[in-house]
């Protein structure tokens, strides 16, 4: 059988059935090097044991890599995709990979993970790594720099959402770690993030900080900045910025002007300070951003445009990890954007799910849509 990638989504009432549906629709898959994906809601969070061992042993396929998502998405076939939300659901793939073409990362802490896997890291020169996370976990900057820095891998992935459970599933299912696949270099893949916020003026540099709270900016009160951006209308209420306005630290060296997207914590109108959440530091740069509609779909577009351009042969299949601020919060409840996806690229199989947090290299963003694409 040649390599390829199959997808399978449903939703129902009981675990078991929705397993069994999903199966159906997978139809035969190859069990030779073979890699499967799976995501549940939330309301199957504390069944995702019991539906992996249900898909090792209706497939054969040991190795399976997955999460729970308060949302989960999935394109299967040549049906439009779809979104799940606030409903037992489950969302497949299966995909076929070079002999030898992954290892499973078992959720956990600690460097003795990577040890273990030194030999084919050294033989196999991995380059990508495809990771789940649970936002709880303190050492979980530690843990993507072991993976990013001494490893050399680029991350792709997303923090676990859940209103219960934080389920991830490397070889075994478990939760406060950090788990995911490492892809050998000879696997093709190319991934782009899609940014769900955008400037409202131009970069500043913070004069004054401690910690999360800014004192000034540019040398002036930091909450008279803030309300310049922002505009009349919405400096004359604070309330109406909740959830709309935020603020952006632009990365160093960024060639795209890349930044990372924070919620705005607190505002004192006595002190002219802002609270962010993210610490910060004199002499670091911030912007103010705003979150709606029509520049995340249209941001998603020109990210889905530029993969158009560097794919030179059929997509096999993809995974797509988006923020829970988007999706039916932001989008409404079409599927916009796994949809959109099918329009730009055409359709392929893939699965993915509505994250906490979206991982892209070494970072952890907020507000974003993170696309791989499997050649």
């Amino acid at each position: 059988m040649s390599a390829r990638f199959a997808s399978a989504h449903a939703s129902g009432t009981h675990w078991a059935d929705i397993t069994r549906t999903c199966l159906a629709e997978l139809g035969p898959v190859t069990r030779e090097n073979a890699l499967g994906f799976v995501y549940v809601t939330d309301h199957l969070a504390g069944d995702l044991d019991s539906i992996v061992d249900q898909l090792r042993l209706s497939t054969g396929i040991e190795s399976w890599i997955g999460t729970v998502g308060i949302a989960i998405t999935g394109q299967a076939g040549d049906a439009p995709a779809e979104e799940y939300i606030d409903e037992p659901a489950i969302s497949l793939m299966v995909g076929e990979f070079p002999a030898d073409g992954f290892r499973l990362l078992e959720p956990g802490a600690g460097s003795s993970r990577l040890r273990a896997l030194e030999p084919w890291r050294k033989a196999r020169q991995p380059g990508i790594a495809l990771v789940h996370a649970d936002p709880r976990n303190p050492q979980l900057p530690e843990l993507m720099r072991q993976l990013s820095d001494d490893a050399g891998l680029y991350l792709i992935g997303g923090l676990s959402s859940s209103r219960g459970a934080l389920a991830q599933v490397a070889g075994q299912v478990g939760e406060h770690g950090l788990s995911g696949a490492l892809l050998a270099g000879d696997v093709a893949v190319v991934t782009g993030h899609s940014q769900g916020c955008s400037p409202i003026g131009p970069a500043h540099t913070i004069t004054k900080a401690e910690e999360n709270i800014i004192m000034e900016i540019d040398g002036r009160p930091a909450l008279d900045v803030f309300r310049e951006e922002i505009g009349e209308v919405l400096a004359r209420d604070m309330r109406k910025v909740a959830g709309f306005i935020f603020a952006a630290l632009p990365i160093p060296g960024s060639d795209t002007g890349d930044y990372l997207v924070r919620n705005l914590a607190g505002i004192d109108t006595g002190k002219g300070w802002i609270a962010i959440a993210a610490e910060v530091s004199a002499g670091d740069a911030i912007l103010f951003t705003r979150r709606d509609r029509n520049t995340a779909l249209a941001d998603l577009e020109h990210m889905l445009e530029r993969l158009r351009q560097r794919i030179d042969r059929p997509v096999r299949g993809g995974l797509y990890v988006s923020c829970i601020a988007r999706g039916p919060n932001l989008f409404g409840f079409d599927a916009a954007e796994t949809r959109l996806i099918a329009k730009h690229l055409g359709q392929f199989p893939l699965t993915g799910f509505f994250a906490n947090g979206e991982i892209s290299h070494d970072r952890i963003y907020a507000y974003t849509g993170v696309l791989t694409l499997f050649l």
